[in-house]
């Protein structure tokens, strides 16, 4: 019968990261997370969170750890970006869209750069993809260049052309799904002239 720090790190291991808050489920008490971390086989990566030093940290760990604290929340514009590898600079600030009806979450790290969705704009492209054992929800690349040119004005017109033409020269979206995401997002007159010159 496995101890309950080995039943602990047990959790851990099998959901990357762990909030405290989850112990409860399992009838453990908090305390074992704090031994764990004098023992050095945990450690805290935010408030209330928890992963395994052995996992290391993997390239997109803060989507993993924004994804914990924010569950309803999707990986947006920049942050989709690299995810999908199609820019190579990393952004200082996780970019996460949310419902524009929802409450601005709490969270001290890493930075957030919020957007408010609604509608089609929210819903439509949403992948959800494991990183580090955790369900992280992530705009599709066909999406995100739609997103680009809608906060054309915040992150740069070049930005958003760069993505659509990476994207278009690696296929890795068609006219047709880049035109169902300019509609969700109402960009189909900004994006008509694009579009079309790559055709």
């Amino acid at each position: 019968m496995p101890t309950k720090s080995e039943q602990v790190l047990q959790l851990i291991r099998q959901a990357g990261l762990l909030r405290a808050r989850e112990l409860v489920a399992h009838q453990l008490p908090r305390q074992y997370l704090r031994l764990l971390c004098t023992a050095g086989k945990v450690e805290r990566t935010g408030r209330g969170l928890y992963r395994a030093v052995e996992a290391g940290l993997g390239p997109h760990h803060a989507l993993a750890l924004v994804a914990k604290r924010v569950p309803q929340g999707v990986v947006c514009l920049l942050s989709a970006l690299r995810f999908h590898e199609v820019t190579t600079q990393p952004p200082f600030e996780v970019w996460l869209a949310l419902d524009s009806k929802s409450w601005q979450p709490k969270v001290e790290y890493p930075p957030l750069r919020l957007v408010w969705f609604s509608g089609a704009a929210l819903t439509t492209g949403i992948e959800t993809h494991t990183i580090e054992g955790v369900s992280v929800r992530i705009y599709s690349l066909a999406k995100t260049v739609a997103d680009c040119f809608k906060y054309r004005h915040k992150i740069g017109l070049e930005v958003a052309l760069e993505a659509l033409r990476e994207t278009w020269h690696q296929r890795r979206a068609t006219m047709d799904e880049l035109w169902q995401c300019a509609q969700a997002c109402r960009m189909t007159r900004v994006m008509r002239p694009y579009l079309e010159s790559l055709t």
